[in-house]
């Protein structure tokens, strides 16, 4: 399941909305192809004009609130949207549990009021369906999961195809429901649904060290080098909202009193996206590392020969091993955007959030390139050297992801990293500069 006690706190959040405030109630077709290419992209119809900085009522009280062209403004993307570069002709894989029964209603409304074209989104189940319970708060929690992930990347690229892929079975911690992703990851390249994957799932390393766990993880690593390297799909994970550590048992209820990263993330295949908190201050625009963002180093994972040109400081840090996360965007949710869910608006928050930006972001540099870039972090880390770093990316320098807290009655105090020029186990190589590096992106990967 995705980030437990992030979806459990988000779906709080929402009750509170339910208490406190008045709600209003309130189509592209899908071809399911792989990537192709826009070669003369055009401005949207009645799109390039929208410019809606204000957060829905309900949320008038949340300073912090985004909408989706201000993310796009602080990540520099609007420039690229004005341009009709808008993921047009790419299509975006989510891989969730149980889906949302109200997510294409949902998704109509958001459009309608960030001036947004309508979108349809395809949901395909090919290992089954189960009937959805509104009163299980896992089936809730993962509905709220797949419907901002879908008004992320709608919000990102609008203009992007965007399948949901669900199981019938609730990924946890340790292998449960991994296995049914896989398959539904594989159906997702065998049948050429597109090339993006965004993946707002993870299982801490803690619960897969046993012989059931290690022979999973080195399936879908196998897995993933060839949908990266042979099939040009790119992966993107989110880390966890557990700041340095992560979940110690099957049920999420209790923390490793010590530094822990999760699965996928931790996968050198993938692109694994930490967090931040994205402020506004007198018209200026604020960042810095978001606590909870998961980050640290693989247990599990030899550093990346990619990694391997990271300064001194960080090779004293990381002992050899994969670090994470590759790069990060907004996840704090008091800086989240807005999302629409079953008749109420609430913010975005959490590693789910930052992962499904990068998504919408690779479709729009996978139009500019006119085919599927693929496996991207060798690129992203040439990108961030010398003076391609201030270029290419907003560096993050100022927070930690320390976890002090107690869980299941127990207290961690588990120091984790510091946000430091470069790349570091919070933020990796920072925040995008969207323009600049998603061109750059489409003219170097090969």
């Amino acid at each position: 399941m995705i980030f437990r006690v992030r979806r459990y706190i988000l779906f709080l959040f929402l009750v509170f909305l339910l208490a406190a405030c008045t709600t209003t109630g309130f189509s592209k077709s899908m071809d399911g192809g792989t990537a192709t290419a826009s070669s003369q992209p055009s401005a949207v119809p009645g799109f390039a004009d929208q410019a809606i900085t204000t957060c829905p009522a309900e949320l008038a009280n949340y300073q912090g609130c985004h909408t989706p062209y201000t993310l796009r403004q602080a990540y520099d993307v609007e420039s690229l949207t004005k341009q009709g570069f808008t993921g047009k002709g790419q299509t975006v894989v989510v891989i969730v549990s149980f889906g949302s029964p109200t997510l294409q209603k949902d998704l109509d409304a958001f459009s309608r009021q960030f001036g947004l074209p309508q979108s349809r989104v395809q949901i395909l189940s090919p290992l089954g369906t189960v009937p959805f319970n509104t009163q299980d708060s896992d089936m809730v929690g993962w509905a709220t999961e797949t419907t901002l992930d879908v008004q992320l990347i709608h919000a990102m690229a609008p203009e992007a195809n965007i399948v949901v892929m669900t199981s019938p079975v609730s990924e946890t911690q340790g292998v449960q429901g991994l296995p049914e992703f896989k398959q539904l990851e594989e159906y997702a390249v065998n049948h050429h649904l597109g090339q993006i994957f965004s993946q707002s799932w993870a299982a801490s390393e803690a619960t897969l060290a046993d012989q059931a766990g290690q022979q999973l993880i080195k399936s879908y690593a196998d897995f993933y080098k060839q949908a990266t390297l042979q099939d040009h799909w790119t992966i993107f994970v989110g880390t966890g909202d557990q700041g340095a550590t992560d979940f110690a048992d099957l049920n999420s209820t209790k923390l490793v009193n010590a530094r822990n990263v999760t699965f996928p993330a931790d996968v050198p295949w993938v692109t694994a996206v930490g967090g931040t908190t994205l402020a506004s201050s007198q018209g200026a625009t604020i960042e810095h590392a978001w606590s909870g963002s998961g980050g640290g180093f693989s247990k599990f994972f030899a550093q990346p020969d990619y990694q391997k040109a990271l300064p001194s400081s960080v090779q004293a840090q990381s002992g050899g091993q994969r670090g994470l996360p590759d790069v990060s965007a907004n996840a704090d949710p008091s800086t989240g955007m807005s999302f629409y869910y079953n008749g109420n608006w609430s913010l975005t928050g959490g590693t789910s959030a930052s992962t499904p930006v990068w998504a919408g972001l690779m479709a729009i540099a996978n139009q500019l390139a006119g085919h599927p870039l693929g496996f991207i972090n060798p690129t992203l880390y040439s990108l961030a050297q010398g003076a391609g770093e201030q270029q290419n990316f907003h560096d993050v320098t100022i927070g930690y992801n320390n976890n002090q807290s107690t869980k299941g009655g127990e207290t961690v105090n588990v120091k984790g990293f510091q946000a430091v020029p470069g790349w570091d186990a919070v933020t990796g190589l920072g925040t995008p500069k969207g323009s600049s590096l998603l061109h750059n992106l489409a003219a170097t990967t090969k």
